[in-house]
């Protein structure tokens, strides 16, 4: 059963018009995993406007995701309720008038603005006991085997069976604009190369973006290295490896990180959220996975390459933030050579395509 049957199974009134609020998870990586709950809600309701709650961080993403009305940029603090910020919200919420809100995380918290804007429908799993929050529960979270399998059911009726596939997050950058970003970069047209070194948690980052840095730069690549401010000294270690070939563009904006993997011929990224946003603008995409399940978190869209150490690592999967056991072998064993020689096979073949 598809998702297309899934909808016309139910009786909801296709015509209705009242907007949609999703309250997204807000990692980057999380966030863009999101669009694919809007386009369940468009199938399921094409005449229904479906806006995101949205952190100033993540803000230039929604701009490029079809199917999104607008973007309410909200920042909570994670560490406090912030009751004075959650009433603002709410203030915010109740002047749009909508109809359904999906809170996809599970944490009490996320459910409060919703509930004080009064949005009739508010949907979302129990989690933290959220009674008088939601009043659409939906239960057996636990038993859905992905995260994206735990959103994505919330945007089909309850008790709907889930689809063979989800729809792909889709990011859609128009040409011109990564154009435009090339010219006032001064980064010409050359084929590039975008370096994604950065993740949340070190056992994450693969040890050798410097050696692989300076094999492609030698290749007559250009090679960009991409990321946010956390990532500026890897960054200098990078390009001081590479040579004049290696440019950092690092920075606090993601703006820019979106049009460098846009505009490059490959990206190659730890798990994390640039990798995300690679796959789904549809950059053929590197993914270098460690201490994390390719199943459960590599992007719908398909990867170019999967790069897992040949190495049998007893703890591999762990799923830990920092490595604690057999010295990061995970990734310390994933040769540059070998990523650099699959990054020659994925630029070979979106050639010859």
């Amino acid at each position: 059963m598809n998702i297309d049957s899934v909808h016309r199974a139910g009786a909801e009134d296709r015509e209705d018009a009242r907007p949609i609020l999703i309250v997204p998870y807000m990692w980057i990586g999380d966030f863009v995993r999101g669009h694919t709950v809007v386009r369940v809600l468009k199938q399921r309701w094409p005449n229904r406007p479906v806006d995101l709650l949205v952190t100033p961080l993540c803000a230039p993403l929604v701009d490029y995701m079809p199917g999104v009305r607008t973007g309410i940029v909200w920042d909570l603090p994670r560490s406090r309720l912030a009751v004075a910020k959650q009433w603002g919200l709410a203030r915010q919420l109740r002047a749009n008038h909508y109809g359904t809100a999906l809170v996809l995380p599970r944490t009490w918290k996320s459910a409060i603005a919703p509930a004080l804007a009064g949005i009739p429908e508010r949907v979302g799993f129990v989690g933290e006991a959220r009674f008088g929050l939601l009043n659409r529960w939906r239960w057996g979270e636990k038993a859905l085997p992905r995260f994206i399998d735990k959103n994505a059911a919330l945007a089909l009726p309850d008790g709907a069976p889930l689809p063979p596939e989800w729809p792909a997050p889709q990011l859609m950058v128009p040409a011109d604009e990564t154009g435009r970003w090339r010219q006032a970069n001064g980064l010409g047209t050359a084929p590039a190369v975008a370096l994604a070194p950065g993740s949340v948690g070190s056992s994450k980052r693969w040890t050798y973006y410097p050696e692989a840095a300076r094999r492609l730069a030698k290749q007559g690549l250009d090679v960009w290295v991409v990321g946010g401010p956390g990532e500026k000294a890897l960054a200098a270690e990078i390009v001081a490896a590479g040579g004049p070939r290696v440019r950092d563009l690092t920075g606090t904006d993601l703006r820019n990180g979106i049009l460098a993997v846009a505009a490059a011929s490959v990206a190659i990224s730890n798990d994390s959220g640039l990798m995300h946003i690679a796959a789904a603008i549809g950059t053929p995409t590197m993914g270098i996975f460690g201490p994390t399940s390719p199943y459960h978190w590599a992007p719908l869209n398909g990867l170019a390459a999967t790069i897992v150490t040949k190495t049998v690592v007893p703890c591999q999967p762990c799923h830990r933030p920092v490595c604690t056991m057999n010295d990061h072998r995970c990734m310390r064993d994933i040769a540059a050579a070998d990523v650099v020689a699959a990054a020659q096979r994925v630029l070979a073949e979106a050639t010859s395509h």
